[in-house]
């Protein structure tokens, strides 16, 4: 039976907090990947971030509806609000980075990491040993794993 370890990418492109969203997206296009882990200076995972967050940094602000009950208003989704300034505000990668980042460990069976991606509707698995990065799953790592197991 195949194993996280088996099928994921050691040489892992990341990014640290600081970098700027502009490099962010510069790499994301150059090695042609949808996202990327955020790592600090000693390999620890921080986050993870993609294109999908680069493309909500750019979207329009959502107002939150006000609600009048009686003479009083009442904005319904100011939290929200809050988090899309701050992202739209953002000029580093650890600024919109997911921070609660679902990861994997490298003996982890492969229907495991493909059942997980599923349920949490996630694209890139970062691949952790104590804290730090030590590789990624991607749907593609998955989909080779499958045409290998497929031709055995």
């Amino acid at each position: 039976m195949l194993k996280t370890k088996d099928i994921m990418t050691m040489d892992v492109i990341t990014v640290k907090p600081t970098t700027t969203i502009e490099d962010l997206a510069r790499i994301l296009m150059e090695h042609q990947i949808s996202g990327t882990p955020v790592v600090d200076d000693n390999g620890k995972l921080m986050g993870i971030v993609t294109e999908n967050d680069l493309i909500s940094k750019n979207s329009r602000l959502h107002i939150p509806t006000i609600l009048r009950l009686f003479d009083a208003f009442i904005p319904l989704g100011t939290s929200r609000l809050e988090l899309e300034i701050k992202r739209m505000a953002a000029s580093t990668a650890g600024d919109i980075c997911t921070k609660k980042v679902v990861t994997a460990d490298a003996e982890a069976s492969v229907e495991y990491i493909a059942t997980l991606m599923m349920e949490k509707k996630i694209h890139l698995l970062p691949v952790t040993e104590e804290g730090k990065l030590i590789g990624i799953i991607g749907k593609k790592d998955l989909i080779r794993a499958i045409a290998g197991e497929a031709s055995e």
